[in-house]
């Protein structure tokens, strides 16, 4: 496995691990067991209340060159200049752009699976759950996805909680 698939796994794992303590926090019902995935699943599987299902995982950054910032990558000058052009763009148009893609590139997936929920985690520190709260009547889900829920972790720790697209 190479690094980039490792860290990719890693992420992912972490971002299950949040989601399912926060969403037991908030519903009451136990949320456990996860294990990772073949590529023609979802991302994670667990237990929810004693029953299976699973989790796609997916992350928001903003454009490539936030995520290779966010991730520790070293910048060189196009990164620069791609991330000052970036400050002319409001946040919030910037946040909902991120979010509508990654819900579009999502939802046309098929999963092997009869239950699955999508858990976007937002990676972006300019980012907020109140951002987030402000765009969601925005958001635009495509009418057929596979997904029976979609949430969102507002920051990558889960400090700012979770809060449901779908």
């Amino acid at each position: 496995m190479n690094n980039s698939t490792r860290e990719k796994i890693e992420l992912e794992h972490d971002a299950a691990r949040i989601f399912m303590r926060l969403y037991e926090e908030r519903s009451g019902l136990p949320m456990r067991h996860i294990w990772h995935n073949e590529p023609n699943k979802p991302d994670v599987s667990c237990y929810l209340d004693g029953d299976r299902m699973d989790l796609e995982i997916a992350h928001i950054y903003g454009s490539e060159e936030e995520a290779k910032l966010i991730l520790g990558r070293a910048a060189n000058i196009r990164t620069l200049e791609a991330l000052h052009q970036l400050i002319q763009v409001p946040v919030g148009d910037r946040l909902l752009t991120a979010l509508n893609a990654v819900l579009a590139s999502k939802s046309g997936k098929t999963y092997h699976s009869d239950r699955v929920w999508l858990v976007i985690r937002n990676a972006n520190p300019l980012w907020s759950t109140d951002d987030l709260k402000q765009c969601l009547h925005r958001v635009s889900l495509p009418p057929a996805h596979p997904f029976e829920q979609i949430w969102v972790i507002g920051d990558m720790t889960g400090e700012s909680g979770i809060v449901q697209l779908y």
